[in-house]
C-alpha cells in the first residue's frame, strides 16, 4: 500500500514537473537536469568511451527531451522516458559509427559525415556506395589519393605528410586542397 501512495505521489510530482516546464519555469527545467543529468551521462558513458562526445550525445538527450515533453503521457516514469531516449541516441550514435567505420573506413573524413546521412536517409546501398568510392578514388590522381589517405586515415599532420612526400609544408596544403576538390568533383559527377 505505502509503494503504491508513493509511486502515485511521485508521479505527480513529476507531472508537476512537466507541467511547470512547458510553461518556460526555468528554475523546473534547472531541477530535471540535476536530477538526471549525472545519470544520463553515466549511461551514456558506459557505451561511448570519448567523454567529449558522452557529454555531447547527453546534451542532444536532454534537448530531444524538451522537444518531446508535451508528448510525454506518463505512461512510464519520466525517468523510463529519459532513459528510452538516452538509449536510442546512444544507439544511433554507435550505428552511425559501425557505419562509417565499415564502409567508409578508406574515406577522408570530411566526406564521410555526409555520406553517412545521405545513405541513411535516402536508404543507399552499402554496396552500390562503395561501388561508388571506389570508382571515385580511381578517377582521381594518384598522389591525390595517397594525400587524402595520409591525412585522413592515417590521421598525419600535414607537416609529417610533406617529410612523407619530400614537399615543402605550403606546397602539401596545396596538395591537399585540390585532392579534396578533385575527390568531391569525382564523387558528384561519378553518377553521370
Amino acid at each position: 500500500m505505502d509503494n503504491q501512495i508513493s509511486v502515485e505521489k511521485k508521479k505527480k510530482l513529476e507531472m508537476t514537473l512537466v507541467s511547470e516546464i512547458l510553461n518556460r519555469n526555468e528554475r523546473a527545467l534547472n531541477t530535471l537536469y540535476k536530477t538526471y543529468r549525472r545519470m544520463i551521462f553515466q549511461y551514456v558513458s558506459k557505451r561511448i568511451t570519448h567523454a567529449h562526445i558522452a557529454e555531447e550525445i547527453t546534451q542532444d538527450i536532454f534537448i530531444q527531451l524538451l522537444e518531446s515533453l508535451r508528448d510525454f503521457r506518463f505512461e512510464s516514469s519520466l525517468k523510463t522516458y529519459i532513459y528510452s531516449i538516452a538509449r536510442n541516441k546512444t544507439i544511433d550514435y554507435m550505428r552511425k559509427k559501425k557505419i562509417k567505420r565499415i564502409v567508409f573506413s578508406h574515406l577522408p573524413s570530411f566526406l564521410v559525415d555526409g555520406l553517412v546521412s545521405v545513405m541513411m536517409e535516402d536508404g543507399l546501398e552499402k554496396e552500390d556506395l562503395q561501388n561508388k568510392l571506389e570508382k571515385t578514388f580511381n578517377e582521381i590522381p594518384d598522389d591525390y589519393e595517397l594525400i587524402l589517405r595520409l591525412k585522413y586515415i592515417e590521421e598525419e599532420s600535414v607537416q609529417v605528410i610533406a617529410k612523407k612526400m619530400l614537399k615543402s609544408f605550403k606546397s602539401t596544403e596545396s596538395l591537399l586542397y585540390r585532392a579534396r576538390k578533385s575527390f568531391i568533383r569525382a564523387y558528384s559527377h561519378s553518377d553521370n
